[in-house]
């Protein structure tokens, strides 16, 4: 059926239509309510490497020349990143931090979703997300926090020298909350389009319903031309006397 058949569908069972529609807007109003507002906060990690370098020089009266460690990016730093990500990401670790059931949670990412490409570079983004504004902040300082502990962990445990731990640093700080309305919105719109097609589905119901009435009754109800020519029965009996 076409555009303008479906318009005088819904015009003729108005009374079906506007009813349903109607519905379908209160339960998007529902769904859009019910549903909390969360808020997310973010902050971005940075991995530098020491500025003599990652070796410690065997003659102490001959050091090694100093570098910017913003210049000494390496492919060694983004394993660390991705080695802490990692680490973050566990289901042990999220029980740990107290975010496994409940409304705070958070994630530890390389800035993207794609998990088969840690490694992008070193940068660690953390985000936390909770009801309040507060409790986003705060879950996420707890992460950054832990972060750093699993990199001196991470060093102590392959016996690095100190002098050549890599250092970690807030290149973004956790940001101000922002109210997050994209998971309302969402639910709002799925709950007004089923209700949308339900409404279209009772007006087509109601406007097939007169028509399958009237051929049952047509099949059931005997043609008139046998009607008239069946004698009745009392002439029958005379006869038969």
């Amino acid at each position: 059926m076409d555009f303008w058949g479906t318009i005088l569908v819904l015009v003729r069972r108005w009374y079906v239509a506007l009813p349903a529609f109607l519905l379908a807007v209160g339960g998007a109003y529902v769904a859009y309510s019910t549903i909390p507002t969360t808020y997310t906060t973010t902050a971005v990690l940075l991995l530098t490497a020491p500025t003599s370098g990652g070796v410690v020089p065997a003659d102490p009266g001959r050091p090694i020349a100093r570098v910017n460690p913003l210049l000494n990016f390496d492919h060694g730093l983004d394993v660390a990143a991705s080695m802490l990500i990692s680490a973050m990401s566990t289901p042990d670790m999220v029980a740990e931090l107290g975010t496994a059931e409940g409304d705070t949670k958070y994630s530890v990412t390389n800035g993207t979703n794609n998990l088969e490409s840690l490694a992008t570079g070193p940068l660690v983004f953390v985000e936390g997300e909770s009801r309040s504004p507060e409790a986003a902040t705060a879950i996420t300082l707890k992460v950054v926090e832990r972060v750093g502990r699993e990199l001196d962990l991470r060093q102590r445990q392959v016996q690095a020298p100190r002098e050549t731990y890599i250092t970690m640093s807030a290149a973004v700080p956790p940001t101000t909350p922002v109210a997050q309305q994209g998971r309302k919105l969402r639910s709002a719109a799925a709950a007004l389009g089923l209700g949308v097609i339900a409404a279209l589905c009772a007006s087509f119901a109601a406007e097939s319903l007169p028509g399958s009435v009237r051929s049952r009754l047509t099949r059931r109800r005997p043609p008139p031309d046998l009607v008239a020519e069946k004698p009745p029965e009392k002439a029958v009996e005379k006869a038969e006397a």
